[in-house]
């Protein structure tokens, strides 16, 4: 799912203390007292740096895109399709990503249909989704139906596609602002096509609309001899800093960001190369600062599940992946919240997931979260919180 317009002003905000200027590599260099900026405040002061830099423009009243965290009044939202989803080709990007144990149900069946009783299920379980959040008042958009079995060629590849599943690995949403990642799959490379009617529609209604550089995704992107034989090999490649994508060009996807204000959160990942970082730091300097965190991950892809920021000074921090700074979130006055242990059973397919997408929420407001039915630990953690 996608945040695309949120209640400005939804959240008080609280005093915390962000890490600024993290060099490209993630060395920290300082801290300081600021402000939690909820949509209202930032907002607020993207129009102040208007009036003090006449190139930038507000954000328009009537714009319907407008979010700057993850945890303000949820009003409307992008929700994926399951829909003619297909299995990625076993290239060495997906093999880097996935467990060996699954290693044979890629070469069998890439660029084929997802099992088609996993897909009906699926299909079933987002439909209801989107009315329980229609049923909370929250407008829900849908991408456009893809046949992903397409086979295509660049100069550089030959693919086919995989699914509009998740429009919060293509998609971040910063401010009134739209950025599209470049991706690091080859599988996802055409992906955008599927979401580009909602996001002229968006465009037209004043957002801003902005495309990260393409990559070529050519053979120089990735560690064509990436050793991954054991999880501890994956542990060892990992705090070495070596991960199947290179720095042949900026590549990343959308979900190794998350959003607190101004402060935004990144991981270096077998997805998001440093490059990628660099292009997003520049690209939303000075209104934002870009922070790179680290966390004990062998296999580091999208950071929600590892780092999920739930309120102003409030993280879920993944017990299984901590995170190499969480003592200065902590020593800052931020709350580090470890979630239990997820209750989903070990013979569950997750031919591409970990079971801690049980910590992967959606916040409609700070005191409403829409979790997995079947975690009920979780739920009661939430419900300590006082949240419904």
């Amino acid at each position: 799912m996608l945040r695309v317009r949120c209640l400005r002003g939804g959240s008080r905000g609280a005093e915390a203390a962000h890490y600024i200027g993290s060099r490209l590599r993630g060395a920290f260099t300082g801290w300081v007292q600021r402000t939690f900026q909820s949509t209202q405040a930032a907002a607020a002061s993207q129009n102040t740096c208007a009036a003090d830099d006449k190139a930038a423009s507000p954000v328009p009243k009537d714009c319907l895109v407008c979010s700057y965290n993850e945890w303000d009044p949820l009003e409307e939202v992008i929700v994926g399709r399951a829909e003619n989803a297909c299995v990625p080709p076993f290239s060495v990007e997906v093999k880097a990503n996935t467990y060996e144990k699954y290693w044979g149900f890629y070469q069998k069946f890439g660029g084929q249909s997802f099992p088609k009783d996993h897909l009906k299920k699926a299909i079933a379980e987002i439909e209801e989704m989107c009315n329980i959040l229609k049923g909370e008042g929250v407008i829900v958009k849908r991408p456009d139906p893809i046949d992903w079995s397409v086979k295509y060629k660049t100069p550089d590849f030959e693919s086919t596609g995989m699914y509009a599943a998740m429009p919060r690995d293509i998609l971040i949403v910063v401010g009134n602002e739209i950025i599209e990642a470049p991706m690091a799959w080859r599988a996802r490379f055409f992906e955008y096509r599927a979401y580009r009617r909602l996001i002229k529609d968006y465009f037209n209604s004043g957002a801003k609309w902005t495309t990260a550089p393409k990559p070529t995704m050519a053979d120089e992107l990735y560690d064509q001899n990436y050793p991954i034989h054991s999880v501890e090999d994956r542990h060892k490649l990992a705090a070495q800093g070596k991960f199947v994508t290179t720095e042949f060009e900026p590549c990343f996807d959308a979900a190794d960001f998350i959003r607190a204000g101004r402060d935004i959160f990144v991981q270096r990942s077998q997805v998001t190369n440093y490059m990628g970082i660099e292009w997003m730091r520049r690209h939303l300097a000075p209104d934002y600062r870009v922070h790179i965190i680290s966390f004990k991950d062998p296999n580091p892809m999208h950071i929600d599940a590892t780092f999920n920021i739930i309120g102003p000074g409030l993280v879920l921090s993944n017990p299984d992946r901590p995170c190499h700074q969480i003592e200065l979130f902590k020593k800052a006055g931020w709350t580090v919240i470890q979630p239990p242990v997820p209750l989903i059973p070990d013979d569950h397919p997750l031919w591409m997931s970990s079971k801690w997408l049980s910590m992967n929420v959606l916040m409609l407001d700070e005191k409403r979260v829409m979790v997995d039915a079947n975690e009920t630990s979780i739920q009661k953690m939430f419900e300590k919180l006082g949240m419904s």
